[in-house]
């Protein structure tokens, strides 16, 4: 779920860069040294996963897990998917580095949706509410990241309207498969260390 190079417009890219340069800077604020192990084990398994893509026409698809950097590490997602952006150009050219903007809110945006879905759960108290809030959470992350990789393909003209569609329904096998992946990840650290789960006691909202 990658915006290639040349795709977007110049005003659509510095958008991008302006935004996560605020979201950076509102999700980094007081990291502790001790959180870092943690954000770095959550980069590395987004870096893995969405190295194994599958092209559609400008973008592509592939598994993402934001909406597991989000029930993990809360607000800290944002830098984390960011960091994973960042060396998945570098290293291997993927999705473009006038677009690392854009794909870091795309993607790190879906991220934080997912932790304030993941929260939700602290108003509500039934058997298995980890597994049904980590699975919304996962399929949170995943749709909303897929809206906003549609809406900025159609900004940049009628050529990809039909990219946009096209990309956005890809995703729902996708969401799918996150969601439930994500649900069972969540009912199981529920289960024997609670303390890895953002709003337990481990990253909080600050």
């Amino acid at each position: 779920m990658h915006i290639a190079d040349g795709i977007l417009t110049g005003p659509v890219l510095i958008a991008g860069f302006a935004g996560t340069a605020i979201l950076a800077a509102l999700t980094m604020r007081r990291m502790d040294l001790e959180e870092i192990p943690k954000i770095s084990v959550i980069t590395a398994v987004f870096f893995i996963a969405s190295l194994i893509k599958f092209p559609i026409g400008p973008s592509s698809v592939h598994l993402i897990l934001n909406g597991l950097a989000g029930v993990v590490l809360g607000w800290r997602a944002f830098p984390a998917i960011m960091l994973g952006i960042i060396l998945q150009t570098v290293l291997f050219g993927h999705g473009g580095v006038t677009v690392i903007g854009v794909n870091s809110i795309m993607l790190g945006g879906g991220a934080l949706l997912a932790y304030l879905v993941w929260q939700l759960r602290l108003r509500f108290e039934f058997p298995k509410r980890e597994v049904v809030f980590g699975t919304l959470a996962g399929a949170t992350g995943i749709i909303s990241s897929g809206i906003v990789l549609a809406l900025a393909l159609l900004t940049a003209g009628e050529a990809f309207v039909a990219t946009a569609g096209y990309v956005l329904a890809a995703h729902v096998p996708i969401m799918i498969i996150e969601a439930a992946v994500v649900g069972a990840c969540t009912g199981f650290l529920a289960r024997v260390k609670p303390e890895v789960l953002a709003g337990q006691t481990g990253i909080r909202a600050r």
